[in-house]
């Protein structure tokens, strides 16, 4: 991935997607953030987090973001789909095609449900299989599980599935991860040259309007809701009301039986 990420349609799709991470997380509070996986794509630059850590599940590959607090950031090795990380324990998690890449994507996203925090958010970026660059990337998979071609690269990485952006929510919800926001991008045909893909720039805004689901690439965000959770207070407050409730109607029942006596009495 990060070599594709070199080619002419790979920076492409690198600089779209720099760009809307910038927007998605710059506004991400807490104190830890981590990115797994991708150390070619710095998606954490614009977050304002404390402890910004980047996990990768390759020696090579690991590097390190950075970090706020002047010490030295630690990058950790280790397997997507069993973090050593306690549960409820990071704000936001960073997943740049993290799952299309992983050999368990269910399992990788259980344990993201898992350290994140109540209100925590993760942001996953994945190609949309529903595209020009999707349908090129199946049939150059046809071509070669045919016999056809096997010398022959293909336009998009090797390796992984593309998971699609509604199959992708649903696992979420089920996770109890609620989709708050995302957007497709990067509309222009599937081209290796970058004269070619300059030239089809006016699709772009074409795309966004007209149809803004065929993107070849997504950014999709959610946030971790707890079920059930009972504010501080409330239990307390609730009884105070009751109770208040109950002196008014005391107060009032005593009024009308005065005022009933009072009748009586004349």
């Amino acid at each position: 991935m990060d070599q594709w990420l070199q080619t002419p349609p790979g920076a492409l799709l690198n600089d779209w997607t720099l760009g809307r991470l910038d927007q998605f997380v710059v506004d991400a509070f807490g104190f830890h953030a981590v990115q797994l996986g991708l150390p070619g794509l710095d998606g954490l630059r614009a977050n304002r987090m404390p402890h910004r850590w980047l996990f990768d599940d390759e020696w090579p590959g690991a590097q390190v973001c950075g970090s706020r607090t002047g010490e030295r950031a630690v990058a950790l090795v280790c397997d997507f789909d069993a973090l050593p990380l306690p549960s409820d324990s990071i704000d936001l998690v960073l997943l740049p095609h993290t799952l299309e890449l992983s050999h368990d994507p269910h399992q990788a996203l259980r344990e993201v449900a898992r350290v994140l925090r109540p209100e925590g958010r993760v942001v996953v970026v994945g190609f949309n299989p529903a595209s020009l660059w999707g349908l090129r990337q199946r049939c150059g998979r046809l071509r070669r599980g045919l016999g056809f071609g096997r010398a022959s690269t293909l336009f998009m990485p090797r390796a992984g599935d593309f998971i699609g952006y509604w199959r992708l929510r649903d696992w979420l919800r089920l996770l109890a991860l609620e989709p708050e926001r995302g957007q497709f991008g990067v509309y222009r045909p599937p081209f290796l040259s970058r004269q070619w893909l300059e030239r089809f720039d006016w699709i772009e805004a074409l795309g966004e309007r007209w149809w803004p689901v065929l993107g070849a690439v997504y950014v999709l965000v959610a946030v971790k809701r707890v079920r059930g959770m009972r504010l501080i207070g409330l239990p307390r407050r609730a009884k105070a009301c009751s109770g208040a409730g109950a002196m008014v109607a005391a107060r009032r029942h005593a009024q009308r039986h005065h005022a009933v006596e009072v009748q009586e009495d004349a």
